[in-house]
């Protein structure tokens, strides 16, 4: 017998479908107006809400594509308090611009990044503003169907393939699965290191099943050094450190299983995605870290957690010296040079001329 509850859901899941499909259908007939731009535009994006990854791999695209042209990164700057179009600098605050924003901004010194809510207006404030951007990236675009996208890359967690959801809210899927037929280039991201043949080309099947075309590739989360928040001077884990993980993100399980790979104790404090640290939180956080026996004990937190926490001026000393983060990058599993090859291809230039 279906429960009442998970009826409600699905019949919910089967109108907001029917609402996303009929706004892509009038996107589709041209009734509503998908705005073309000379530069080249690159999306990422996802059909999954949350988790699959965007920031890292759009700081990738952006350092890959800096040795060619002056590159302009445009996100909506998600929670923030602000409004219409701002650019974001290495100083500016998560209030005004967004945590992910500003997070691109400290790692991307020769990128502009720039929030936007509408996009259209974003990408025509940034060519006024900066008539030498060379190529336009979008952060979590794939929805904001009002910019015609040159090149749409979409992204999908190995742990959660998007084949495998529903949608909203039964699910995570943010429109119908079809959607993925809008896609130049798929990656499944945080695969396993050492993920076998087979296992890829399953995954290539099914997502081929699905409407996919055939440019899929895979890449893997590698993990840095800590760096501490506040002087950011490194350090290494070692199997006697025990650690106090903070983490507000969507999906804190892969850092989460590495930390307990690498180190002795690892104990969690999970905080919702995009979380706004509270007075409560930090005495909460604190009240942990000094509950954990030994000298060897660190708070370790993400790059987009540490630009909130930074931001709290009343941390007690002996936590602010325990706070370090630990630096996130992505790696492809394979075939990187294709995808490189279609990436400068598209926005004007060929790989060997880099």
């Amino acid at each position: 017998m279906i429960r009442p509850s998970k009826l409600i859901l699905w019949s919910a899941s089967q109108l907001y479908g029917l609402a996303v499909a009929v706004r892509n259908l009038l996107y589709d007939l041209g009734i509503f107006r998908s705005h073309s731009f000379t530069v080249p535009v690159i999306c990422v994006g996802n059909v999954t809400a949350g988790g699959t990854g965007k920031t890292p791999h759009v700081i990738y695209l952006a350092e890959k594509l800096s040795s060619l042209a002056h590159v302009a990164v445009l996100s909506r700057g998600y929670l923030r308090k602000s409004r219409g179009f701002r650019q974001v600098n290495p100083d500016s605050t998560v209030a005004a611009v967004g945590d992910e924003p500003l997070l691109m901004s400290q790692y991307l010194p020769e990128a502009g990044v720039y929030v936007d809510r509408n996009r259209v207006n974003g990408i025509k404030e940034i060519l006024g503003i900066n008539p030498r951007a060379g190529v336009v990236i979008l952060d979590d675009g794939f929805q904001h169907r009002a910019v015609n996208a040159g090149m749409n890359i979409l992204l999908t967690d190995w742990n959660r393939l998007m084949t495998r959801d529903t949608l909203l809210p039964l699910g995570r899927l943010r429109e119908p699965l079809r959607a993925v037929k809008r896609a130049d280039i798929i990656i499944v991201t945080k695969a396993p290191r050492k993920i076998s043949r087979p296992g890829m080309d399953q995954v290539r099947k099914e997502l081929t099943a699905a409407g996919a075309g055939e440019q899929v590739f895979f890449t893997t989360l590698v993990y840095g050094r800590l760096r501490h928040l506040f002087s950011n001077s490194v350090r290494e884990i070692t199997r006697g450190t025990s650690i106090l993980l903070v983490t507000g993100i969507a999906n804190p399980a892969p850092i989460a299983e590495y930390l307990g790979s690498v180190a002795g104790k690892v104990s969690h404090i999970p905080f919702p995605d995009h979380h706004a640290f509270t007075e409560a939180n930090l005495a909460r956080i604190t009240g942990a870290f000094d509950s954990i026996e030994g000298n060897d004990k660190l708070i370790v937190t993400t790059s987009k957690d540490a630009v909130r926490l930074k931001e709290i001026a009343n941390i007690a000393v002996h936590v602010r010296e325990a706070l370090y983060l630990l630096p996130v990058s992505v790696q492809f599993v394979d075939n990187e040079n294709d995808f490189l090859n279609k990436l400068y291809s598209y926005a004007g230039k060929d790989h060997q001329d880099r």
